[in-house]
């Protein structure tokens, strides 16, 4: 048994009581996490070192406002503490029972994102942001709320909060030049997007609902987990689940029917999705930088699609 297992276990205890043991699940750059049982119980723990507690306290802050929701299933929140005796900070969470979706599972992964996207955020008043910064992976998310709802509103926010931080922090890091000077373009450029009579609203969002991000309960149940909330765009959301893939079968009639979709949603689907993956450019580098430069430029080279 390793030290940082014993120290967790030490944590757990003198969270929750009684005795626990634990045993390491995988570890991320972001957190370790561990399978934990105790007090008749088992729950899936993520631990970073003291230094980093408010990565996971966004992290419940997340869970918890979705959950509040009551739309779409999220791991509850056991705790969320900072363990200074033991130099650690930890999240400990429902252990989920999962199973391979079945034939129906899209159409009530639809319904539910739906009932999450078209109800009323627990904060913001209209506006977008959120009541604290937050992750999108690694990455810094500023949430700073808008100045305003509606349209002028929410492009002020993409172009400070989404393109623009990202894009000032490639600028600073440096060697990616071209696309920094696209992005700059296309920033410019927001307003194209929104002149087809859409309105945009403030939505609470998961953030990063890429496919690693959702899965089907053992009672056929959809939950989603990980979340960077913000109160957006929900179109935003929607881009971000086709970037890296498609959306189960049967999602898009149940989500249509549940919250609607704009049919100018294909015109701004590249513009949602350059920011997740600017976002993969500062976290990984490599072959991202090439497919957000192509992104930047399929927007820039026919204008508002």
């Amino acid at each position: 048994m390793t030290n940082e297992t014993v120290l967790l276990q030490r944590s757990l205890a003198g969270r929750f009581g009684g005795r626990w043991s634990a045993e390491p699940l995988h570890a991320s750059s972001f957190c370790a996490t561990w399978g934990a049982r105790g007090r008749g119980q088992r729950l899936f723990v993520k631990s970073v070192p003291l230094a980093a507690a408010d990565v996971l306290e966004a992290e419940a802050d997340g869970l918890e406002a979705l959950a509040s929701m009551r739309a779409i299933a999220v791991p509850e929140v056991a705790g969320c503490w900072r363990d200074g005796e033991h130099g650690l900070a930890l999240l400990a969470l429902q252990w989920l029972e999962l199973r391979p979706p079945d034939a129906g599972f899209g159409e009530r992964y639809g319904r539910a994102l739906g009932e999450l996207h078209r109800g009323i955020p627990p904060a913001g008043e209209g506006r977008y942001g959120w009541r604290r910064d937050n992750l999108l992976g690694g990455t810094p998310q500023r949430n700073r709320w808008s100045r305003q709802g509606g349209r002028a509103g929410w492009i002020d926010f993409l172009a400070e909060a989404r393109l623009g931080a990202l894009n000032a922090e490639l600028a600073r890091r440096g060697g990616a030049t071209p696309l920094v000077e696209a992005v700059a373009q296309v920033i410019d450029r927001l307003p194209q997007w929104f002149d087809d009579g859409y309105l945009p609203r403030a939505s609470l969002i998961h953030g990063d609902l890429w496919s690693g991000n959702w899965a089907m309960q053992a009672d056929g149940t959809p939950v989603i987990y990980d979340p960077a909330v913000s109160c957006s765009d929900a179109e935003a959301e929607l881009a971000m689940m086709e970037l890296f893939g498609s959306p189960p079968a049967g999602f898009w009639h149940a989500y249509r029917a549940t919250a609607g979709l704009h049919e100018g949603y294909a015109r701004r689907r590249g513009l949602y999705q350059l920011y997740h993956l600017l976002n993969h450019v500062l976290l990984f580098g490599g072959g991202y930088t090439a497919q957000a430069l192509a992104c930047a430029r399929a927007l820039l080279g026919r204008g508002a699609p």
